[in-house]
């Protein structure tokens, strides 16, 4: 194998695929990279076993070849090269490298000994666009929860159908969905669970790209995948194992109606809970409470050892029924992850009363939507 390729694109090559390089214990093998080249590109590919990440470049070949080596040390010398080209030449299982004054070898492994990363058979893709596609993940990705008892829990619910992409997420306290649109409509509808961890890859990997993103879909496996500008080719792909079992059906869950809304500025509304939230003790417990003479809420939180905190935030008040004094519970942090998730200046704020879901959503956006339980009074 001999090769020479721009530091630039090996580099950033290798910042992808040290997401899930070099973190494995008990196989060493997955602390290593596999380099591949073949006809003029090079093919840096690292793997869990649970999800695979693969990286292209073009290069100049002189001689095709593929070897394994160790990830972080690889990774910290390119990282400390000069932007230049650099030399790569595979002798005895050790690779040769060269850019400018400096010389380096590093001892690598058969790549025989690296595992197979799953490869889903088949033409049929789903194009999603790059950045709607992360935005939509990144306002559900957090609110999974980690449990062994319920791993269905884990991972983000993915609901293709017809040309609609429904992304949900719950920890049982608070539930997060998010409806993305895509051009062609498919021809049966299926759903699957992603780990968390390889939505969070997906998201760090792909946010800043532009354009189209493939989506292939088997029984166990999902591959994204990114082509390159040069030339149809795949620029960077992730393979990831999905999670077995069926989600709960959550829909029951999302409120179909509201006893009192508020619309109200999301700038002034989060100000007001991280503010209640400083007196909030150890419950993280903030009210708020509606009263019908008032255009607006009521936010107020109390602490026996540091004091208390009340505020008043003006708001367009509207109730579904006849109206009526209203006081809630809430969670302060919850709160604030749901405003974080929505981008528009306005916010829709729906109560249910003291026991019932509430939920938040931008006030002109309807694919969004945030559902947070109050915390029941004894």
């Amino acid at each position: 194998m001999k090769f020479t390729v721009l530091k630039e694109n090996l580099n950033q090559g290798l910042n992808f695929i040290n997401r899930v390089a070099g973190k494995n214990l008990t196989l060493p093998i997955l602390n290593n990279i596999l380099i591949s080249v073949e006809k003029n590109f090079l093919n840096l590919s690292a793997t869990d076993l649970e999800l695979g990440i693969k990286y292209w470049s073009l290069i100049k070949t002189e001689k095709e070849g593929k070897i394994t080596v160790p990830a972080k040390i690889l990774s910290s010398f390119i990282n400390l090269l000069p932007e230049d080209k650099i030399n790569l030449e595979l002798k005895n299982q050790i690779i040769n490298i060269n850019c400018q004054d400096y010389q380096t070898k590093i001892k690598g492994l058969s790549a025989e000994e690296f595992p197979i990363i799953p490869k889903i058979e088949g033409s049929n893709f789903i194009e999603l666009n790059c950045n709607n596609f992360c935005n939509g993940l990144s306002q559900v990705v957090d609110f999974v929860v980690l449990n062994q008892n319920r791993p269905e829990l884990s991972g983000v619910y993915f609901n293709f159908k017809k040309n609609n992409l429904t992304l949900a997420t719950t920890d049982s306290f608070r539930l997060a969905e998010k409806v993305l649109s895509f051009e062609e409509k498919i021809n049966q509808d299926f759903s699957f669970i992603l780990p968390q961890k390889s939505v969070r890859e997906i998201i760090n990997i792909f946010s800043e790209k532009e354009g189209k993103l493939r989506f292939y879909f088997s029984q166990n496996q999902v591959l994204f995948e990114y082509l390159m500008t040069e030339t149809p080719h795949p620029q960077v792909q992730i393979i990831s194992r999905v999670i077995e079992g069926e989600y709960p059906d959550y829909q029951g869950i999302i409120p179909k109606k509201y006893e009192v809304q508020a619309v109200l500025s999301k700038e002034k509304l989060l100000n007001h809970i991280k503010t209640a939230g400083i007196f909030s003790g150890k419950t993280n417990e903030v009210k708020i409470k509606l009263t019908p003479q008032k255009e607006g809420i009521e936010i107020f939180s109390q602490n026996s050892e540091s004091g208390e905190n009340q505020s008043f935030l003006q708001g367009q008040i509207k109730y579904n029924s006849s109206p009526k004094e209203m006081e809630v519970s809430f969670n302060y942090r919850f709160i604030i992850d749901g405003l974080l998730n929505i981008k528009e200046p306005e916010v829709i704020f729906e109560l249910n009363g003291e026991d019932g879901p509430a939920a938040l959503k931008p006030k002109t956006d309807t694919s969004y939507i945030y559902i947070v339980m109050p915390i029941k009074s004894i």
